[in-house]
């Protein structure tokens, strides 16, 4: 053991209890993790460096890009709007929902197929009469599962492929080679929730928690013989009170100002609207000389009309995350006010403002111009996607796709050079606008994927592949199935609390060096693995699909263990059949 490997152990270590600990976002942890290997050199800097550059990177980026693509034109819309239908039964639904989502999911990063069909799932279920938690944790596995089926559907697969060809010295990998191993695992996964549906929890959604706004907010109004007509809401003492905070005033003519400014005059006719403990700011009656309104005029009914009202749930990697409005500048830079804050489908009881906020809260926020686009703190919004019009563009890029997906399954181009011409067919025949395009590459994931690279070449080069593999093979005693399995165990495992990208990093080059001492099939691993690290079923943290439904189903977090802990168990066992009938392990 040398300096090296220790350093290389310390960094696995520190940036595993980070992710689980959510102590800094994941691009700092990536891009952390690659400034101390190159301070350190424990690579070398060309080699480090090229990270940045790693085909894999590349590629992500480029496939965020197609994704903007089939979803500005329509082509996913289109195919949800012609597949859900009206079912007559739970179990019918969650076919309908399966199918489409896991179809959709292997050409497209499954965050973006989630992110568009959350809103999508929330009104279909509440025309089946179906509580929305019991479609959105299936929804999030049939965008994992439909995933495996190819290269591009899980950001882990391109992980893997690539350091599989780059260690072997082969050719690029098909873009369809996991596709018999992911198309078993996701009719098998689909059979699982199935069988397992009393599983999957019913939980009250954070909009049923924010539909009464009247036991959140406290509207108080000011007689025209109030002795604080002409005074500025601060001077008056009227902006920040015991128990809550100003959100808004309703003028007399319906004018609604919001977020309140400290130097707004008070008029004779204003509605003040509080949120936070009302018994305590209903004190402001008798000490400033106001009286209750007549009737309540804040509603979350009017979201979609008259008030600049909208719920966003606080992603893991948000900067929001162990803070709170007080402590932080988020109302300020995004010039809205917090009104009432949801944590597992109950609404918080507190001062909205005071309460320190959680991966999975739900916000509800009010302010004059919403842009849930250009928000920077790691909010997921509900019921913002845009649905376009299904038009030519629609075709057209449904064409680039399959051209793309037909070049690579025959060889005619690599992966890479394919994606890259579809990306700019697409902009040729603006399938997207400049401005979709710039929002639909994600430098936060790249950086993310960069330092998950870069940590998984360490691994390998300071030898503790090596090491690890040796100690696999010496419990598994020296049986390739026995082996593969303890690498895919530990690896679902460590992926049910860090990103999969960086389980896969850790394990990639173990499961390669294991499979090379066994005289075993190093590609059979590398699909297995490829399986196993997408696999995390049991944690809202196990996967950017599971932590994005986790607001909006208003889960709790053990809910995923009653039916993630089978599901994991269960595609355990179907991986290591199917890859060894497909690919042989052994």
């Amino acid at each position: 053991m040398n300096v090296f490997v220790v350093i290389t152990l310390a960094l696995i270590l520190g940036k595993i209890l980070c992710m689980v600990f959510n102590k800094l976002p994941g691009d700092v942890i990536g891009l952390g993790v690659i400034a101390i290997i190159l301070v350190t050199t424990t690579l070398p800097v060309e080699e480090a460096l090229a990270c940045f550059g790693s085909g894999s990177v590349v590629l992500v980026g480029v496939l965020s890009v197609l994704g903007a693509g089939l979803v500005h034109s329509g082509v996913l819309q289109w195919v949800v709007r012609n597949v859900l239908g009206n079912p007559t039964s739970y179990r019918k639904a969650l076919v309908r929902l399966f199918v489409p989502a896991a179809v959709i999911s292997a050409f497209v990063s499954n965050l973006a197929v989630v992110q568009l069909l959350i809103s999508v799932v929330k009104v279909w279920s509440k025309r089946l009469g179906i509580v929305p938690s019991r479609l959105l944790i299936p929804l999030s596995y049939a965008s994992t599962l439909g995933g495996l089926c190819t290269l591009i559907g899980n950001a882990p697969n391109l992980l893997v492929a690539e350091f599989y060809v780059r260690e072997v010295d082969s050719e690029s990998i098909s873009i369809l080679t996991p596709f018999i191993p992911g198309l078993f695992c996701s009719v098998v996964g689909l059979c699982s929730l199935l069988l397992l549906n009393k599983l999957i929890p019913s939980r009250k959604s954070p909009e049923e928690s924010f539909e009464s706004s009247a036991d959140y907010t406290v509207e108080l109004l000011v007689p025209t013989d109030c002795p604080h007509v002409g005074d500025m809401v601060d001077e008056a003492g009227l902006f920040e009170v015991r128990g809550g905070q100003l959100i808004e005033i309703v003028r007399f003519d319906r004018e609604v100002i919001s977020p309140v400014p400290r130097d707004e005059f008070i008029l004779g006719g204003d509605r003040l609207v509080y949120s936070g403990q009302i018994s305590a700011i209903l004190e402001l009656r008798e000490t400033h000389r106001l009286v209750n309104a007549t009737h309540h005029v804040f509603s979350v009914s009017e979201m979609d009309r008259n008030r600049k009202l909208q719920m966003a749930s606080v992603d893991a990697n948000s900067p929001l995350v162990g803070t709170s409005m007080v402590e932080n500048d988020f109302e300020d830079k995004n010039n809205v006010v917090l009104v009432a804050v949801a944590r597992e489908g109950e609404r918080l009881t507190g001062i909205p403002r005071e309460v320190t906020l959680r991966a999975g809260d739900t916000l509800l926020l009010e302010g004059s111009k919403l842009r849930p686009d250009l928000y920077t703190d790691n909010l997921n919004f509900f019921d913002t996607v845009p649905l376009p019009q299904n038009g030519y563009k629609t075709l057209v890029s449904s064409l680039i796709m399959m051209g793309m997906v037909l070049l690579s399954m025959f060889e005619i181009m690599p992966l890479l050079n394919s994606c890259f011409l579809a990306a700019l067919l697409m902009a040729v025949t603006r399938c997207f606008s400049v401005e979709q395009l710039q929002r639909s590459i994600n430098w936060k994931v790249l950086m993310v994927f960069a330092g998950s690279v870069c940590l998984g070449k360490a691994i390998d080069s300071t030898g503790i592949a090596h090491v690890l593999a040796d100690w696999l093979l010496s419990v598994s005693a020296m049986n390739p199935i026995i082996a593969l399995t303890i690498i895919c165990f530990t690896a679902t495992f460590v992926t049910e609390f860090v990103s999969n990208t960086t389980a896969a990093a850790v394990f990639a080059p173990i499961a390669l060096r294991a499979a090379y001492t066994l005289g075993a099939n190093p590609l059979a691993f590398m699909v297995s693995l490829m399986l196993a690290v997408s696999c995390s079923f049991a944690t809202p943290i196990g996967s950017e699909t599971n932590t994005l439904v986790y607001g909006p189903g208003g889960y709790k977090f053990f809910d995923y263990m009653k039916i993630g802990v089978c599901m994991n168990i269960i595609m355990l066992i179907a991986n290591i059949f199917i890859v060894n009938l497909v690919f042989s392990i052994a």
